[in-house]
């Protein structure tokens, strides 16, 4: 959507509302309601554009979505709402102001700004200049937007970036090719007293500077992004935040211990992916009194269960050889129709296996294949509660 139809579309509040109607009633005849009703076609275009990109954005923003204004890609990477205030929280904490460069849609500026930090957004598009700048003004926030390069901005005490991780070749996991390309971002942001920025959830930790902080946050199971924090704003070395329910949890330590190696226990515990990413296993068996069976598989295991928002439990019944005629007879003997395969340091295929263990039966149970040592096996347990058999956070 170019910004001459941005602007007519934020001038029409009617059209935006009969748009969302016309999605809701008429699915893919909506675009013929509006034309029948007398609509421009690019403007019947773009709000039924925005509508089906409000019901997308609901995941991210709650209601709030449904008076901003987005673009596919910029969805796409803007920070889910729950973290993005977090975050401001944080930054509110240290500084009065903050330069918030690649700002996108502006959704993080709206986090600052409600925080009561003094905004100055840059976005090298003059396009998404102007979604920054309706976004602000629909949420009622003051929000300075300016078109300019996020690696000549001038920055104020304390700054953030959001670098763009796609191009039109897809995603990119590499933050050299970021855009702008992280190491240069980095120095950039060495100007600023309190700094962070966003990077991917996947992203090596041969990228994180000396005396950062290395923060990856998942928001119910999902991890969802990375965050360097730089200069004063470093407080620890690794940081895994994890959000359950609407509630942050918060695991801290140097990411460089190992955990104890021992045997299956009576529970198997399964860290959360932030956890792992930050690389504080360790530090999650030593809260639990749990230990690896492999020091390079990220599964627990423990004597006693302890509940905790950094992991998942099972409570173990038997430890099978990993042979799929053996696993067939002997999940056929218990009625196993139901069951959920997870995997990690085998090498299987979950569906393959599944499709040669042929299933049938009234129960349910969870099978995970990993090592005990060396040996493959397949541990035969049962979740520790009903949210944990559905899979629901």
């Amino acid at each position: 959507m170019d910004t001459s139809l941005l602007e007519a579309l934020r001038a029409d509040d009617d059209l935006q509302r009969r748009a969302e109607k016309a999605l809701r009633e008429d699915g893919g005849r909506a675009p013929l309601t509006l034309r029948k009703a007398g609509v421009d076609p690019a403007m019947a275009a773009a709000a039924l554009t925005l509508a089906d990109l409000r019901v997308h954005a609901r995941g991210k923003f709650g209601e709030r979505a449904e008076r901003l204004y987005f673009t596919r890609a910029g969805l796409e990477q803007a920070t889910r709402w729950v973290v993005a205030r977090r975050r401001a929280a944080r930054f509110a904490r240290s500084a009065g102001e903050v330069t918030d460069l690649c700002c996108g849609l502006g959704t993080e500026a709206l986090a600052f700004a409600e925080a009561g930090l003094r905004v100055e957004a840059v976005d090298m598009s003059e396009e998404t200049a102007a979604y920054a700048r309706a976004n602000a003004e629909a949420a009622g926030v003051s929000v300075e937007v300016r078109v300019g390069d996020a690696l000549q901005a001038p920055l104020l005490e304390a700054a953030f970036a959001d670098p763009a991780r796609r191009s039109g070749a897809g995603r990119n996991f590499n933050p050299a090719a970021y855009s702008p390309p992280l190491d240069r971002l980095l120095e950039h942001l060495a100007g600023a007293r309190f700094a962070a920025v966003k990077l991917g959830p996947g992203v090596g930790h041969e990228w994180i500077p000396e005396g950062a902080e290395a923060e990856w946050v998942s928001v119910d199971r999902d991890v969802v992004e990375a965050c360097l924090w730089l200069g004063e704003a470093a407080e620890v070395r690794r940081r895994a935040s994890v959000c359950k329910a609407g509630e942050w949890h918060e695991l801290t330590g140097e990411g460089e211990e190992k955990a104890v190696v021992g045997e299956v226990a009576a529970y198997l515990y399964e860290p959360d992916g932030a956890v792992i990413r930050a690389g504080l296993v360790a530090e999650l068996a030593e809260r639990l009194e749990a230990h690896t069976a492999n020091e390079t598989i990220a599964y627990l295991y423990g004597d006693e269960l302890k509940e905790s928002p950094f992991a998942r439990a099972w409570k173990v019944e038997e430890v099978w050889p990993l042979h799929p005629k053996k696993l067939r007879s002997l999940l056929a003997e218990r009625g196993i129709g139901r069951l959920t395969i997870k995997q990690r340091g085998t090498g299987i295929d979950p569906a393959e296996l599944r499709k040669q263990l042929k299933l049938k039966g009234p129960n349910e149970a969870t099978l995970v294949a990993t090592r005990v040592g060396e040996a493959h096996v397949a541990i035969y347990c049962h979740a520790t509660s009903r949210r944990e058999a559905s899979g629901t956070p």
